[in-house]
């Protein structure tokens, strides 16, 4: 009785294992007749993303049939597939985000593919921190941040507003386009800083950022750039299978304008029928629990519709249909 008890166990986990993995190997054109004829020592399959022969980006072919171009193409590709659920959280986030960062980039004169950017600095997310102290969204540095207009202090900090901190990046990155002229090179000095790659550029006689002997970290930002757009835009590809129950849906919103200072915030939220929590998470550049404005400035704060914060999942209306599988 053990023995068909773990022989049935076996063959269940065998089966299981074999059912996840079958998508990735659809996905990628790679489920054939010569791998069926594998015989794997365990009960599931790993596959490598097939590396396109070419990839526009902003209007630019890059052809990654170069064996360099190839190779770093073909490690970033295998990241984002096999970082499983930091990618899944990505393309949940952007049903939400997206809607917000693409018409700002476009009435900025901003082509749309820069929104990965956003994916590859913080994965969408509104808090990200690094350990240098770059924040928000977009990852900007305190005094980089202040150079492009936003407020940045203990107790106002607008690297955690979206849509300003999407309008800075596009003040930057209109900027180095000026100087470079390529939209790549760009994403290379958001990374590494206009000054190296300018001096790179000069020492090392290159045209193309993709061309530039590099510190690794802004030699495969560019690579992880490009795989991001073709995850993301095919995640199916790539073995991840989402309904569109399992995206993030935009929830509704208010805007409420002060211009004077807010005591205490938890009881501001509570007048206006939302938790101390809510309030911060749809206005993370507050960074306190009280909102000091000595100066009068305006502020314009996001109160969530309380009866959309209980949203129906099955109700999601997916940003872009290739997201998901129903």
């Amino acid at each position: 009785m053990k023995k068909n008890f773990s022989r049935i166990s076996v063959l269940l986990f065998a089966a299981f294992g074999c059912g996840v993995m079958l998508p990735v190997l659809w996905g990628n054109d790679t489920f054939d007749n010569e791998r069926h004829s594998v015989k794997s020592e365990v009960p599931y399959c790993v596959t490598s993303p097939a590396v396109p022969a070419s990839i526009t980006f902003a209007g630019q072919e890059i052809d990654l049939q170069r064996y360099d171009h190839r190779e770093r193409m073909d490690r970033e590709l295998m990241s984002f597939t096999y970082m499983h659920s930091t990618t899944m959280l990505v393309i949940k986030r952007a049903n939400r985000f997206f809607p917000v960062i693409e018409p700002i980039l476009k009435a900025e004169g901003v082509p749309d593919d820069l929104k990965y950017l956003a994916v590859i600095e913080s994965s969408l997310s509104t808090l990200a921190r690094s350990s240098a102290g770059a924040c928000g969204m977009w990852q900007f540095m305190p005094k980089t941040g202040r150079e492009y207009g936003l407020e940045v202090n203990d107790n106002i900090d607008e690297r955690y507003h979206v849509e300003k901190a999407t309008r800075a990046a596009c003040a930057y990155l209109k900027e180095a386009y000026s100087k470079y002229g390529d939209w790549l090179c760009v994403a290379a000095a958001y990374n590494g800083g206009q000054g190296r790659i300018t001096s790179e550029k000069a020492k090392q006689q290159a045209t193309r950022a993709v061309d530039l002997w590099l510190v690794e970290e802004t030699s495969r930002y560019m690579f992880r750039l490009l795989a991001a757009k073709a995850v993301i835009s095919a995640p199916e590809r790539y073995g991840f299978l989402l309904k569109r129950e399992q995206l993030y849906p935009p929830i509704p919103y208010k805007e409420v304008t002060v211009t004077t200072g807010i005591d205490n915030l938890a009881q501001f939220a509570r007048d206006n029928g939302l938790t101390y929590a809510q309030l911060k998470d749809f206005n993370p550049w507050l960074r306190d629990n009280f909102l000091q404005n000595k100066s009068g400035r305006t502020y314009v704060l996001k109160l969530p519709d309380a009866n959309a914060l209980f949203y129906n999942p099955k109700k999601t209306v997916p940003h872009d249909k290739n997201w998901v599988i129903d």
